[in-house]
């Protein structure tokens, strides 16, 4: 009787997860038809009146709460709400990539997309030897595989895919399309990564999720535990490391910021420190979410002990 009901149970879940896939990707489909900018527009609109109603509204205004004890309750639900219209528009944006994506480096002004360390790019390029790329969920953070590619850089990218297999599936044919090597993140995903860079390759990865087994950390000034995959690949691949982050302009631009390598902590032997460069990158997206902070997703439930048991919770980034 437990195993019927067992299995009936994954059978209901399964159901429920192609009825919910049908409805967005119907809806992805009915955007597809309207002008990017009108599709972005009205995704918008529907996310800020909608996203307060969702349990993880909740989640987000706590941790807000918690990051600025000195804001107003208004300033939360304002950065909250810009949050949910950051996630709409990143949604429907899988959907017009081919179109929204405009940088051109040999074209002197600007578009939609602006590149900031161009000429790290290009040396990187030049150089025969493997990186490491770590941004965060912060703008369209799908933009950076997108743009290393521009410039002739190949990177493989590791990703969280989502917990529909339907819109998982979706998800990954979009971006393979477009951004390259990808690496699901699930068991033997960090010995895949290893294999890119030992054999001279580029890897890019999200660093702000949470992960039980990680190391102890902080963000925000509050306790986490922090995956410390790019401290100990860079250690043992003597690879330099570098941020990269996309962030909204306003008129629905992008500004791409790749900067110079990090100067990781070492131990006493040389080697690269793995609990001290964890925290240097937890450091450091802090920094860009306080720059931005509608931009990033608060409803993460990012300082909770509990979290992803693979190993690797992280989505693309240049990534």
């Amino acid at each position: 009787m437990k195993a019927f009901l067992r299995r009936l149970k994954m059978r209901l879940k399964a159901v429920e997860h192609w009825l919910i896939a049908q409805v967005a990707l119907t809806l992805l489909s009915l955007l597809r038809r309207l002008p990017p900018d009108k599709a972005l527009v009205f995704a918008e609109k529907v996310a800020r009146r909608v996203g307060p109603w969702a349990g993880r509204h909740r989640v987000a205004i706590d941790n807000l709460r918690r990051a600025y004890p000195e804001k107003t309750g208004r300033d939360v639900e304002a950065i909250a709400s810009d949050m949910w219209a950051n996630m709409a528009r990143l949604a429907v944006e899988y959907i017009f990539l081919d179109k929204l994506f405009d940088f051109d480096p040999d074209r002197p002004q600007p578009g939609r997309v602006e590149v900031s360390g161009i000429e790290i790019f290009k040396r990187l390029r030049e150089e025969n030897r493997p990186h490491i790329f770590f941004t965060a969920h912060i703008g369209n953070f799908e933009f950076l595989p997108i743009a290393a590619a521009t410039f002739g850089l190949e990177l493989t990218s590791l990703f969280r895919p989502p917990n529909n297999p339907y819109i998982a599936d979706y998800i990954y044919r979009t971006r393979r399309s477009a951004m390259g090597g990808l690496v699901p993140s699930r068991t033997g995903a960090a010995l895949q990564l290893a294999r890119v860079l030992e054999s001279g390759g580029n890897i890019g990865v999200l660093v702000d999720q949470k992960f039980r087994r990680g190391v102890p950390t902080t963000f925000f000034g509050r306790a986490c535990r922090t995956n410390p995959l790019v401290p100990k690949l860079a250690r043992q691949y003597d690879c330099d490391v570098y941020p990269a982050r996309c962030i909204r302009l306003p008129g629905g631009r992008f500004r791409l910021e790749i900067n110079d390598k990090l100067n990781l902590p070492r131990e006493e032997n040389g080697t690269v420190d793995v609990q001290r460069t964890t925290q240097m990158l937890n450091d450091i997206v802090e920094k860009w979410v306080r720059a931005d902070p509608g931009q990033w997703m608060w409803f993460h439930k990012r300082w909770e002990a509990g979290g992803d048991t693979t190993g690797h919770s992280a989505r693309p980034g240049a990534t």
